[in-house]
């Protein structure tokens, strides 16, 4: 799940952290397929690694497979087969911040929320705050009323240096606290983002929504026009923009905005609501 303007709950990309995860995983399987293919020399040495060490690294390879197993039949939906992949995954590697995160998904698709967030703090113990980790957190933590400790956490991940879009982290605080109705704390947060990445869509689209609620109609639609002049537009951004044309009793504009909208995203669920509109009905 997502936060963001056209899902309106907290979680980039099916949960950033699934895509992700799964990088990281198939990354760990793409490192034990290559060390299989070097072990096939026979050098001897006295470096050699004991065999408890060997097992170890078995069992760590296998679970991150696992991971990997589990986090795609999570995707397609097949909870109880990614809860067998997931907990084989823990049994060869209990350490594996990976697979407690995973296992925090797993469990709060299955509506476990206690056990979601057990997961989620022992992730975030093992990766010493990974940012993937710290981003689904906050999420979970958003989407169960506890806003204050959400936000704390996303703008952990924001700053920590190796977390590679803080922009989609402090946009995800910002729908969180507008979920509060902390609408100034929210802008601010969308400001934020918009300053670490003024050609982020999401960001100009949630701080343009915010203001289009506060009835700021004039500077949400310079907000949007001053970003599509600068970057290609989005479904989302040209719906907002021809429901502000329209607050506006302003044709020009609303005619303008659907053009592009069936233009560009002739397929898309925004440019489906505005059909009706287009035929003279209701949208």
């Amino acid at each position: 799940m997502r936060q963001h303007s056209t899902g309106r709950a907290p979680r980039h990309a099916a949960r950033g952290g699934l895509a992700q995860l799964a990088g990281l995983a198939a990354a760990g399987v793409a490192c034990a397929a290559l060390a299989a293919c070097t072990t096939t020399t026979t050098t001897t040495t006295s470096f050699a690694p004991s065999s408890n060490g060997q097992a170890k690294g078995n069992n760590t390879d296998a679970a991150s497979i696992n991971v990997q197993l589990g986090l795609d039949y999570l995707q397609k939906n097949e909870l109880g087969l990614a809860q067998t992949k997931l907990q084989r995954a823990l049994k060869e590697d209990p350490h594996s911040a990976n697979a407690h995160g995973a296992m925090g998904l797993l469990d709060e698709r299955l509506g476990d929320a206690k056990g979601a967030d057990r997961e989620y703090r022992r992730a975030l113990v093992l990766s010493e705050h990974a940012p993937l980790w710290l981003n689904d957190y906050a999420v979970y933590l958003c989407s169960h009323g506890r806003q204050t400790e959400g936000v704390h956490y996303f703008e952990e991940a924001a700053a920590n240096p190796l977390y590679p879009t803080p922009w989609e982290a402090y946009t995800n605080a910002g729908v969180c606290l507008r979920g509060e109705h902390r609408n100034a704390d929210a802008m601010a947060r969308f400001t934020r983002a918009l300053q670490v990445n003024p050609d982020f869509a999401e960001g100009a689209f949630e701080a343009a929504s915010l203001q289009y609620a506060e009835q700021n109609q004039v500077e949400a639609r310079q907000r949007i026009d001053t970003f599509l002049a600068h970057n290609p537009p989005t479904p989302a951004l040209l719906l907002l923009g021809w429901q502000i044309a329209r607050a506006q009793n302003d044709a020009v504009g609303q005619q303008r905005y659907a053009l592009l909208l069936a233009r560009d995203f002739p397929t898309s669920p925004q440019a489906h609501a505005l059909e009706p509109a287009s035929r003279g009905g209701s949208d």
